[in-house]
């Protein structure tokens, strides 16, 4: 069985990826939560899981892979259906996840993952709009391409796990966006997975920033 380690519920929006992803497909594994540090670096603390200092980790027996989307790639060498079974549809799932993986830097920085909140920005800046904007426009193409209600077709894939934690930012932050994606949103938030976490969340220490 697979063990994963992650960090802060309330935080750790790489954490969340493979977690839901394994979670929502009924993937079978151990949960290990490591807290952040409070008010100074975590690195030294993770490298006694993970080479990198950072979470997610995947432990497989004497396998360690880290990083969520090497994770999710790893996973899906044992279970194919973590990516789309459709080649197109597999395809374009990849690139989005990797876009999300490398970009919207804007709505990471300026929106970092609070589970817990429930207020919005007090302006939104004209970088943060432009994230917003391409979110918006990269789902109504998985939409209108695969049919939807996912992402990339009728099941839920890795693709959706990348964008978890956005529907979590769009929650606590009150982010303007369109019927088509605040329904994306309501959708994955009401996974019980989800809400397991959330109720985690609300558990959690605060961090001292």
């Amino acid at each position: 069985m697979y063990t994963l380690w992650i960090a802060n519920k309330n935080y750790s929006s790489w954490s969340l990826r493979p977690w839901i992803l394994l979670k929502a497909l009924q993937i079978p594994f151990e949960e290990n939560l490591c807290f952040f540090e409070n008010g100074k670096s975590s690195h030294e603390k993770f490298r006694r899981f993970s080479p990198s200092g950072l979470v997610p980790c995947l432990i497989d027996g004497d396998k360690t892979v880290w990083d969520s989307l090497a994770i999710c790639e790893y996973v899906a060498e044992d279970f194919p259906q973590v990516w789309p079974t459709e080649k197109s549809a597999r395809a374009w799932a990849r690139c989005a996840s990797a876009e999300m993986h490398s970009g919207f830097t804007a709505l990471r920085q300026q929106c970092p993952m609070d589970v817990i909140r429930n207020e919005p920005l007090p302006e939104i800046s004209h970088d943060l709009q432009g994230n917003l904007n391409r979110l918006q426009q990269l789902w109504k193409e998985g939409f209108d391409t695969f049919g939807g209600p996912w992402l990339a077709g009728k099941n839920f894939t890795a693709v959706d796990a990348f964008f978890a934690p956005i529907a979590f930012r769009i929650q606590s932050y009150q982010l303007p966006v369109n019927s088509q994606t605040q329904q994306w949103v309501e959708r994955i938030l009401a996974l019980p997975a989800m809400q397991a976490w959330k109720q985690s969340a609300e558990l959690e220490p605060h961090i001292q920033h």
